[in-house]
């Protein structure tokens, strides 16, 4: 049964009443009438969203069940999942924070709270946490990947997201898959965004620079050779605030070079700390926050080696993180943030800044229940103007579902494997290959499958299916490759995605081991052993080398579900897993250990 707005308010009254509600170190008690009603403190608030992957309307969202941590990370956040996720931050089971945070008994969670997220929504916590902050006091920070993850961005090549977040009155971002459209679309979207776009560590290759084809866009600076404005100086309540953007190090790599040819990424160690001593002593700043899109582990290890940087707000790996973590380095401590992702949390930063220096904080993560928050009309009114154009094909049901459809975890989620059917199914192959990306919006027992569900799960810029041949060896480098992306206990080695989703395959997988020995005894469905030099017929989709040959990933996925009409996945194609008893990072595994 589902709850009422009313009946909602109570339950969390109830929890307020027995002691439930959470308490972090500096993180503020919520007053058992409001979730939303946080004290103000200090003199300025910094606000944060991150990884919204173009979900306008609400949604559901399943955390994962498998966030395994290695080396120096095993056991600590954000590889802690489940119940040992709530214990290490004080959340007792059972509440809406505990659902928003978890992947506990979800659907059943989802049916009493409701949907989380939604622009409309969004905008309404925003404006009133700023209006109770008072003019001026107040910073909205974009962490990136905002303009993909739904079929409207990807029709209007991100300028949905860039209209919907003027309207949010986004301030200042930085960006992931914005890179994954073409570059000329980079920058004529950024043009029409009305904050500041950062990215420190996007240079412009040398042999471009001669005759830059975007010479004349202003965030350019051709004496340091970088294609962006690295920070940005905000005056919020009084203060000095320098704002350093860091986009995702690894997007030529991980997503195609092709649509970006001109541009150079990486973490930039050296170039930040450079970054960081100029906002200090040549800007004067009071407060150095950078806006990072690293992903939550490569943030630690960089809050570790450079200093001067008062918090880091950071995105990419979609980890919904209830308090900061404090991280010493030589020159002091910082706080290290996550903000979740698909627009279901708004991190809450509350600071007091004095004598030029960070001296007290409050941070709450804050749930976005669509339920406890009105909608602002001029963001839905703006929503059904973007949407109306594609509303008949998006609304098309394919399938109905008879158990909760979800992408997130290390491993084949179940909506991961409807996928990888689709492709083994209508593509004849014996193989089929996925990648682990991280976004994609959950779908409940027993809901229509529409197309605007699939196209949230597959809607990127290279969406092209193929169908070719691979021998065993090189299945077996593939997985190897990807598994050393998420395994390898150097947190600068790792990409932030999860391992690639398998179909008609099955192995041995050990995330202790090093390269070339975490993917063992793998076989066919049927049983098989895989033989190296072997060929077996595979279909994948979403290459980031040359463009494939075959229809986009998503009309074979609705193919494949208007002629099933009832999807009940009856197998996940996960690993058996080595070396992972005890694991905090990983809960209620399909798979075996």
């Amino acid at each position: 049964m589902s709850l009422s707005r009313r009946e909602f308010i109570r339950l969390l009254g109830l929890a307020g009443a027995a002691g439930m509600l959470p308490s972090s170190a500096r993180a503020v008690r919520l007053t058992p009438s409001d979730l939303y009603e946080i004290p103000k403190f200090g003199n300025l608030t910094l606000l944060h969203i991150t990884d919204t992957h173009a979900q306008l309307n609400p949604i559901y969202f399943r955390e994962p069940s498998v966030n395994i941590g290695v080396g120096n990370a095993l056991g600590k956040a954000p590889h802690l999942v489940g119940e040992p996720l709530l214990k290490h931050f004080g959340i007792a089971p059972g509440g809406p924070e505990a659902h928003a945070l978890t992947y506990l008994d979800f659907a059943e969670g989802a049916e009493r709270f409701g949907a989380v997220g939604g622009f409309a929504h969004l905008k309404t916590l925003v404006d009133r946490i700023r209006n109770e902050r008072g003019p001026g006091n107040s910073l909205l920070l974009d962490g990136g990947d905002t303009w993909q993850g739904s079929a409207t961005a990807y029709w209007t090549r991100g300028m949905d997201m860039v209209g919907a977040c003027n309207l949010l009155g986004v301030e200042v971002m930085t960006g992931h898959w914005e890179f994954t459209y073409r570059d000329e679309e980079v920058i004529r979207n950024i043009g029409v965004f009305e904050g500041d776009f950062l990215a420190q560590n996007v240079a412009v290759r040398e042999e471009a620079l001669f005759d830059y084809r975007f010479a004349e866009f202003a965030g350019f600076d051709e004496d340091l050779g970088l294609a962006f404005a690295p920070y940005a100086i905000k005056e919020v309540g009084g203060v000095k605030v320098a704002i350093i953007g860091q986009a995702f190090p690894y997007t030529p790599i991980a997503n195609p070079q092709r649509f970006i040819p001109d541009w150079t990424f990486g973490i930039q160690d050296a170039r930040m700390q450079e970054t960081v001593d100029k906002v200090r002593d040549g800007e004067k700043a009071d407060l150095v926050v950078v806006l990072s899109h690293n992903g939550m582990d490569v943030d630690l290890k960089l809050a570790s080696r450079v200093t001067g940087i008062d918090i880091i707000m950071g995105g990419h790996t979609h980890d919904g993180m209830p308090a900061p973590s404090l991280v010493t380095n030589s020159g002091g401590q910082t706080l290290v943030t996550n903000a979740g992702s698909n627009g279901k949390f708004l991190g809450v930063m509350d600071l007091e800044v004095k004598g030029g220096r960070l001296r007290d904080f409050r941070y709450r993560l804050l749930p976005v229940f669509s339920r406890l928050l009105e909608p602002h009309q001029g963001m839905l009114d703006y929503i059904e103007s973007v949407r109306a154009p594609y509303r008949e094909r998006l609304g098309e049901e394919l399938a109905i579902t008879e158990q909760t459809l979800y992408r997130r975890g290390n491993f084949n989620g179940t909506f991961d494997q409807l996928i990888c059917d689709a492709l083994r199914k209508v593509h004849d192959a014996q193989i089929s290959l996925s990648p682990g990306f991280r976004w994609g919006t959950t779908v409940l027992p027993g809901q229509a499958i529409t197309m605007d569900n699939v196209m949230d799960q597959t809607c990127i810029s290279y969406p092209e299916t193929y169908r070719r041949e691979m021998s065993g060896a090189e299945i077996k480098a593939i997985l190897e490759d990807v598994c050393d992306n998420l395994f390898n206990p150097d947190p600068y080695v790792q990409q932030g995605g999860d391992m690639v989703r398998v179909g008609g395959l099955n192995y041995v997988c050990d995330p202790t081991a090093s390269i070339g020995e975490r993917v063992q005894e793998m076989t066919l469905d049927d049983g098989n052993r895989i033989e190296p030099a072997k060929k077996y017929v595979v279909a994948g989709w979403a290459t980031v080398g040359t463009q494939a040959p075959g229809e986009p990933i998503w009309e074979t996925v609705a193919t494949y579900l208007r002629d099933v009409k009832r999807v009940r996945i009856a197998r996940l194609n996960t690993p058996k897993l080595k070396n992972v008893e005890g694991n905090p990072g990983i809960a209620h595994y399909p798979g075996r250990f």
